[in-house]
């Protein structure tokens, strides 16, 4: 099934206005968030908060992930059995390194019989994980793993590498084609991170746009005034749909069958273009039953 993911919005699960705004939004997707976004001495209250919004339904077709603690902390063995009960579409696990970590959280939620639907994200922001990216996505091929995407994460990364995050990312784009080349090695989505000036939009909407052109599928966001900027930036133009359609159109026709290219307004189209032609109508029609 295709999904649209153009915009997923990190809300802190210890916020009851966040959780019942998350209700309302028009992102495609939430996250409410255990880790960064809520204090240590908040952590059950917390995880006690999203059980019961998840548990309470009401978000429509968004898709809800929880971000759990990480790994070497001592909540995420709890965070992960509440989402076994709650049973959101998917746990984002914040500082994935290694496939170990994905095997551990795979057997936590085996060890609780979790619904196969609920899925694994693995967030992409240490040193440790960008060097061994594609071991990481290669458990894709494992569907005990439940591995379903990655979530770039710029913040750590530039804390733990000394990397700067500069205007236009010039510092860590050989690293971003990296996981976006590793994710769709093995058939993944990828989400930018978040862009932390929530009053700049123009940085905001070129930053997106930068992200679009390099792969990603949509953002991360923080705050809800980012939605509608990033939704029409991973919004495949209807120019780019129509297009689409005409091209599977013309390979469609009897004497095109045997093609491997045709011609469409002065110009070579092959078949590879009708693939992509086919995801772009894919994620249009997805888009459009969302309702935005």
């Amino acid at each position: 099934m295709t999904r649209p993911r153009r915009s997923h919005l990190f809300m802190p699960g210890s916020n009851p206005r966040a959780l019942e705004k998350a209700r309302t939004v028009a992102a495609d997707g939430i996250i409410l968030d255990l880790e960064d976004a809520v204090a240590p001495d908040s952590k059950g209250t917390a995880r006690d908060a999203i059980a019961e919004a998840l548990g309470k339904g009401g978000f429509g077709k968004r898709e809800m992930l929880v971000r759990i603690n990480a790994l070497d902390s001592p909540w995420w063995v709890d965070d992960v059995a509440m989402a076994a009960k709650a049973k959101p579409d998917g746990i984002l696990v914040p500082k994935v390194s290694s496939v170990e970590d994905l095997n551990a959280v795979a057997d936590r939620l085996s060890d609780l019989n979790a619904d196969a639907s609920i899925k694994v994200w693995a967030m992409i922001e240490t040193a440790r994980a960008i060097l061994h990216v594609e071991e990481i996505a290669a458990c894709a091929k494992d569907t005990e793993i439940r591995l379903a995407g990655f979530v770039w994460g710029p913040n750590d990364i530039a804390r733990e590498t000394r990397i700067r995050m500069m205007p236009g990312r010039a510092s860590m784009l050989g690293m971003i084609t990296q996981c976006v080349l590793a994710a769709r090695m093995y058939g993944l989505d990828i989400l930018d991170g978040p862009y932390s000036n929530f009053n700049d939009n123009d940085g905001f909407i070129a930053e997106a746009e930068q992200g679009r052109d390099i792969g990603f599928d949509g953002k991360t966001l923080i705050h809800p005034a980012q939605i509608e900027a990033s939704n029409k930036v991973f919004t495949p133009p209807a120019e780019e749909v129509a297009q689409a359609r005409r091209i599977i159109a013309a390979f469609e026709q009897p004497e095109n069958a045997s093609r491997g290219a045709i011609q469409m307004d002065g110009k070579m189209v092959e078949r590879l273009h009708a693939e992509m032609a086919k995801r772009t109508i894919a994620i249009a029609d997805a888009i459009a039953a969302m309702g935005s």
